[in-house]
């Protein structure tokens, strides 16, 4: 039986978007780079964790962990798959998403959930 280990997301700049999902989700947190990383990455031409091509942010031990690999083209039209959060206080958890960078979707969805887009344009939702 197959168990979900990574979530992956297409993006632009992954340093930046994996910095605002691992401080919009509970538990998660930038991978840490230890100097074989580092490494690896000046052997491929990246000088700078920045301007690293695919960076993890992990979560609790069972949660599946967050990709972010770069990919040239931009984002064409709505998620096939997206995220769907939840949070005790909904009205505050909406205004922190947004302190964050996060957007609110041209239309709303239900009166049961809120439509977000995060700093790249990635549609996900915030449940009541």
């Amino acid at each position: 039986m197959a168990t979900i280990r990574d979530i992956v997301f297409d993006c632009a700049h992954p340093a930046a978007l994996a910095r605002f999902w691992a401080a919009a989700l509970d538990g998660y947190s930038l991978a840490p780079y230890d100097d074989d990383e580092l490494a690896r990455l000046r052997s491929i031409g990246v000088l700078e964790p920045e301007d690293d091509p695919a960076v993890l942010v992990s979560g609790p031990a069972e949660a599946p962990r967050l990709w972010f690999q770069q990919v040239p083209e931009a984002k064409q039209s709505k998620n096939r798959v997206h995220l769907d959060l939840s949070a005790d206080d909904y009205e505050r958890e909406i205004e922190r998403l947004l302190e964050l960078g996060a957007t609110l979707a041209a239309t709303q969805a239900s009166e049961r959930w809120t439509v977000l887009h995060d700093p790249e344009g990635n549609e996900f939702c915030l449940m009541h």
